[in-house]
């Protein structure tokens, strides 16, 4: 005997003529037309979607209860403090740790040894908390010795995570040539993965476009092509396609608009798979993608409104399959974040987690037309723009010629003037101030420089106009 209800019993067949009747009285008289939106890189958003493409990649089985690395980042500058945080966060709840490194300690851990990264890292066991590193130009050397560290353990699930090419944006010079730099890290990168093969050795990350302004497209073709610079130069160190593009992780931003953080993860396992296929590496595993949070959607103003922000992201980040997810402190416009923001960068992902059970299904988004549209559309996008990159010569080529530059500038600048004409707001920022915050914990420290490695190659230094990233609320916070 069946229990199940006949609700519509009684009820004609709905008309789509019907609905847009209804639609336009309630518009009065407009139609459903007026509700469409764009995108930053100018793709619509329809009011209703009634059929949509098939989902062609999707993010494999994970666990239930442990859907995603809980990545928590560590910057202060002692490395007793943050081997103290390291230590609290594993002890809380995060899985991993991001590891960023500086010499001169003003962005990162002053290390600039193996044993100074050995106490950064001590009682972190390797083989059971992965470890990512973020060392700009001194990546071959922090590599090594993280390596060393992690000697015993060869199944240990490092990141080395080796972008010379985020740093070459990022800064617009290298020391020494750009190329020579990525020839390093990809000798090193095939012998590391010999002895730790759960590692993966780089980070082809488009982050760095989006912290500058740019869009998800954008960011994406910018992903993509270190991706394939990177593959190109393990192939020549001696990997096979298949080996090169399994040491390669993707790493993205993600924000609050989650419904686009969702459609770029997907379409990043779209785009990861079309172009590992075109350099025959048939093999390849699907895309292993590492999420930040976007510093450029904090604000310094009412920082509490950030939390909203990161849980979006998280979601986003969940919800799109990210395989790592790294959610800054609340307080990270304003400094080194305290205990209470460490935490709450935590505890925003446990509750997505374990209490929301945002992936309890494989592919929450799978099937939903609207999301399936913009995945497409955002993945054929983004493939545009990375062909156009490619037809410059490549990545290296396209940002010393400026192309790239010129596109995210074009890009923040829209964005900026949306929400200077008020069609966008910043909550805490252009709407909705809260001048009584009350005190807002955040940590103070002297940094003490270390010597670090000589990272100088042979030869001109590489130049280009740098990417300089930058909060979209900065022009409006001192109003």
């Amino acid at each position: 005997m069946s229990n199940t209800l006949p609700l519509a019993a009684g009820f004609g067949e709905p008309s789509a003529e019907a609905w847009l009747e209804l639609v336009k009285k309630t518009l009065k008289g407009a139609g459903p037309e007026s509700l469409v939106s764009k995108t930053r890189d100018g793709l619509f958003i329809e009011a209703l979607y009634r059929d949509g493409p098939a989902a062609s990649v999707r993010a494999g089985v994970r666990d239930q209860d442990r859907p995603w690395d809980i990545r928590a980042g560590t910057r202060h500058p002692d490395p007793a403090r943050a081997n103290a945080d390291i230590l609290a966060d594993l002890e809380g709840g995060a899985s991993s740790v991001l590891v960023k490194l500086d010499p001169k300690g003003k962005s990162g851990v002053a290390v600039g040894s193996r044993e100074a990264l050995g106490r950064a890292l001590n009682g972190v066991l390797l083989d059971i908390a992965p470890v990512a590193l973020n060392a700009g130009y001194m990546g071959v050397d922090a590599a090594e010795w993280l390596a060393a560290l992690a000697k015993g353990a060869p199944e240990a699930p490092l990141a080395f995570h080796l972008d010379p090419l985020t740093q070459f944006a990022t800064k617009g010079s290298s020391p020494g040539p750009i190329e020579s730099h990525i020839v390093a890290a990809a000798t090193t990168a095939v012998r590391l993965a010999r002895t730790y093969p759960k590692a993966t050795t780089f980070l082809a990350a488009g982050r760095i476009v989006h912290e500058a302004g740019g869009s998800e497209a954008q960011e994406l073709a910018f992903a993509i092509a270190s991706a394939l610079t990177y593959a190109k130069a393990l192939v020549r160190a001696g990997a096979t396609p298949d080996e090169a593009f399994a040491q390669i992780a993707l790493g993205l931003s993600v924000n609050a608009e989650y419904f686009t953080t969702i459609a770029k993860l997907r379409a990043a396992r779209i785009l990861m798979a079309k172009v590992a296929a075109a350099s025959g590496a048939d093999g390849a595993r699907p895309a292993v993608i590492e999420t930040r949070s976007s510093f450029r959607m904090l604000t310094r103003l009412d920082p509490w409104t950030n939390l909203l922000r990161l849980a979006s992201a998280g979601f986003g980040a969940g919800v799109g399959g990210a395989d790592a997810v790294v959610l800054s402190p609340f307080t990270e416009a304003l400094g080194l974040p305290g205990p209470l923001a460490r935490r709450q960068a935590r505890n925003i992902q446990l509750v997505l987690m374990e209490e929301a059970h945002i992936a309890r299904v494989a592919d929450p988004a799978g099937g939903a037309w609207f999301l399936e549209s913009l995945t497409d559309d955002l993945a054929r996008a983004a493939w545009a723009k990375f062909q156009a990159i490619e037809a410059q010569g490549g990545l290296i080529t396209a940002l010393e010629a400026g192309s790239i530059q010129a596109e995210v500038a074009m890009s923040a600048a829209a964005q900026l003037q949306a929400v200077t004409d008020k069609r966008q707001d910043i909550l805490g920022v252009t709407k909705f101030r809260n001048p009584d915050l009350g005190e807002i914990e955040i940590d103070t420290a002297t940094p003490s420089p270390v010597p670090g490695p000589d990272n100088k190659k042979p030869g001109p230094d590489s130049a280009a106009t740098p990417l300089t990233p930058h909060r979209l609320a900065e022009t409006f916070e001192e109003e």
